[in-house]
């Protein structure tokens, strides 16, 4: 058969993988089409197939003999993890569309989900290609088939996402990119990603995260694992800035910006948006200024936050105006008395320190609480004895 004497031939050009292809040979010829595939998985990920088209020419000699006998899912997996390495996006866009057409042809039920998987990998070449409208295209028809479904696999979302996540930072958003890319790590192992992918992404994330609109809540990625990999690198001083952004260290954040300008000058878009991110930090210290004072005490003099801030009063009223404009607190500006009352602050993930300030509030409280009920019982004796 064809697709034994490929393996055979394989087996020649590398010895050392012998046991390899004995066991794809044994379990194709026992037809243990699922084994098979789980076997593949394994083989196509080792490294000494990862350059020029050995991939190519095992998906042609040999995975097409079975192609439809296996998980429809899995096929679409190795579909385009071959198409990687065509050196021609073109070639790659028409092998995945030629994968999807047989899958189009087995009319297996839900079969919307392997093809969904390759028309992402095709999105994704379109992006490469500097087609943004065709990548979207297929971003918004991915979603409505994705919203059509139940049960899909995690793959497939991450898949969705990550092509999400790209294709918004093409075009410099923000927000979007650092949503999309959050989705992207909430269905993947962050174990199965490579030290210099987690890197790039931890990167990419942590700017967005600054520079992107309506992002205020840096609890959510500082407790990520991937956020550690610009621990002991070069840019560990972007973690950092995280961290003074999360408590609202106004005066933390202006140390770093001092002593890694050099760093921060090789960033365009933190350059460009120097204002946004002071307005930005100001607004979070202010949030911190809310959260550290008791619940009954949420009246705070104009002239407070302004020695916090470092700004004026003028000023301060702008901040406020921004945060209630955007929903992150709710309450009333009395310019009279010139002070502030808050009734409501958006939730946010908590650090370490900020569990150990509500800890001892907590605490504080329990102690009110427990005074007041000492205090019942002796003025009340008769009653409580009841």
């Amino acid at each position: 058969m064809a697709a034994l004497q490929y393996l055979e031939s394989l087996r020649n050009d590398h010895p050392e993988l012998s046991d390899w292809y004995t066991t794809l040979a044994d379990l194709y010829q026992r037809k243990l089409w699922h084994q098979l595939s789980l076997k593949l998985e394994q083989f196509v990920a080792l490294a000494v197939f990862q350059a020029g088209d050995t991939l190519i020419q095992l998906y042609h000699n040999f995975i097409t003999d079975f192609e439809t006998k296996i998980n429809l899912l899995k096929l679409a997996h190795f579909a385009v993890i071959v198409s990687r390495q065509y050196s021609e996006k073109d070639a790659a866009i028409g092998y995945l569309e030629g994968v999807a057409e047989k899958l189009q042809n087995t009319k297996e039920t839900r079969i919307e989900e392997p093809i969904l998987y390759i028309k992402l990998q095709i999105a994704l070449f379109k992006l490469e290609q500097g087609d943004q409208k065709e990548c979207k295209k297929l971003l918004e028809q991915g979603n409505a088939t994705i919203d059509s479904m139940t049960d899909v696999d995690p793959s497939v979302y991450a898949s969705y996402y990550w092509v999400s996540s790209q294709y918004h930072k093409t075009r410099q958003e923000f927000a979007e990119f650092y949503k999309s890319a959050l989705l992207y790590l909430a269905y993947i192992s962050v174990d199965s990603l490579s030290e210099s992918f987690k890197l790039d992404l931890a990167f990419d994330l942590s700017l967005s995260a600054l520079l992107g609109d309506n992002v205020y809540n840096f609890g959510e990625l500082l407790a990520h694992p991937i956020i550690k990999s610009l621990v002991g690198t070069q840019v560990e001083w972007l973690y950092h800035i995280l961290e003074a952004f999360n408590t609202g260290d106004l005066v933390r954040y202006q140390e770093l910006c001092r002593v890694h300008q050099a760093a921060l000058s090789a960033q365009p878009a933190l350059l460009q948006n120097e204002k946004k991110l002071l307005e930005k930090i100001n607004i979070l210290c202010l949030m911190e200024i809310i959260f550290s004072r008791p619940a009954e005490d949420r009246t705070i003099p104009l002239s407070a936050i302004a020695e916090r801030t470092k700004l004026s009063v003028e000023d301060v009223e702008h901040l406020l105006m921004k945060s209630l404009s955007v929903h992150l607190i709710e309450g009333i500006i009395d310019q009279v008395e010139g002070t502030v009352h808050v009734s409501w602050v958006q939730p946010r993930v908590l650090g370490i320190p900020q569990i150990k300030s509500l800890r001892d509030r907590l605490d504080n409280w329990v102690d009110k609480v427990h005074t007041a009920l000492l205090s019942v019982e002796a003025e009340t004796p008769d009653l409580v004895s009841s």
